[in-house]
């Protein structure tokens, strides 16, 4: 089932009291650069103007800044600011970087990185520990291991599910004026690590792109992409405080795994990704029944038939093709590899293609 916003939190009196809006980077820390505008720059003035929207519109609500100059603050801090005043949402505001041709929003939900891609973020955003006057040493706890993630992803399974409706709600607006979709994504970011509450990092578009820079780089841009980010909080503020709010009638469920089949994987129907069909069948099978021989198995439904596969290999077919042969050898004879994109099933033609964009 593909994430959609906007579904129920079964809270009737739920009430979003505060929201922290964090500026990444600041002071010695300018994160990344475009021609002639700096990361640190840009991020504060969406934070600044998120906020002012948030206040106008809901001066009921605390708006908390992280910084609100051009200072430098730790990544831990951040979070500990955050969790000082209890709040109920916590969004992190950064430019991207990468190729002159990168282009494209994509929001962050802690978790495990599954591309190289996801990797290099997450490593770009987390190196200004070496800014800091310990170097770093104070993060040494932080377990960003499979395993931990996964265990923490456990503990925090209610924060983590609001973030993805938040982040699902905030890639929904920015399509909206014409930004392109990289989706909602995992990483293990440090200053999400120790937040006690839902928390987002918006990669809001490539400095290095001289296109993306003129949009994001000036004024009007940030200004669209501000009141992008603000029409998701009102949205997820809405559905959090129980109040009714359709859903956009595109958002149909599409097969794509549910959060429920494995609490360490978040499949986006935005993501291309390659599996390992292993057993078709007539009647609905449990997916822990002993025909799958112990393997994670994901369920779809096409031509009346009910498909099961297992392996999620994001943009990664060589890796499918070596899962297919271990399917085999453990008795799964007629395996073969299969392909995703946008929650439905396309040709492994096609998701090399999109795969390669």
């Amino acid at each position: 089932m593909a994430l959609v916003p906007f579904l129920s939190f079964n809270q009737t009196t739920a009430k979003l009291k505060t929201v922290v809006i964090d500026a990444g980077h600041g002071g010695k820390d300018p994160g990344c650069h475009g021609g002639y505008s700096n990361e640190k720059d840009v991020c504060l003035s969406m934070a600044l103007k998120l906020g002012k929207l948030i206040q106008e519109s809901f001066p009921e609500v605390s708006v908390k800044y992280t910084r609100e100059t051009d200072v430098f603050i730790e990544l831990i801090e951040r979070a500990n600011i955050a969790n000082r005043v209890n709040a109920d949402l916590f969004i992190c505001i950064h430019a991207n970087a990468g190729s002159t041709t990168a282009y494209g929003t994509e929001s962050y939900v802690l978790g495990l990185h599954r591309t190289e891609s996801q990797k290099k973020v997450m490593e770009r955003e987390n190196s200004i520990i070496s800014l800091e006057d310990d170097k770093g040493a104070k993060y040494k706890e932080f377990d960003l291991t499979p395993d931990a993630m996964i265990a923490i992803q456990l503990q925090q399974n209610v924060n983590l599910n609001n973030a993805i409706k938040f982040a699902s709600a905030l890639q929904q607006e920015f399509k909206t004026i014409g930004r392109s979709d990289r989706g909602v994504k995992q990483a293990g970011f440090l200053v999400l690590y120790k937040t006690a509450m839902p928390s987002v990092l918006i990669e809001t578009g490539f400095l290095t792109n001289p296109t993306e820079e003129a949009f994001i780089g000036k004024t009007d841009g940030q200004d669209k992409m501000s009141k992008a980010m603000f029409n998701a909080f009102k949205s997820y503020k809405l559905s959090y405080e129980g109040k009714t709010q359709a859903a956009p009638k595109n958002d149909t469920p599409k097969p794509v795994p549910s959060l429920k089949t494995d609490s360490s994987q978040i499949l986006l129907a935005s993501d291309v990704f390659f599996s390992v069909q292993v057993i078709s069948s007539v009647d609905r099978l449990e997916l822990s029944s002993a025909k799958f021989k112990g393997e994670k198995v994901y369920e779809y439904s096409q031509d009346n038939l009910y498909k099961y596969y297992t392996g999620i290999f994001v943009k990664d077919l060589e890796a499918a093709k070596k899962h297919k042969l271990l399917m085999q050898e453990k008795g799964f004879s007629s395996a073969f590899v299969i392909a995703f994109s946008q929650g439905e099933r396309v040709s492994i033609e096609k998701a090399i293609k999109l795969a390669e964009k």
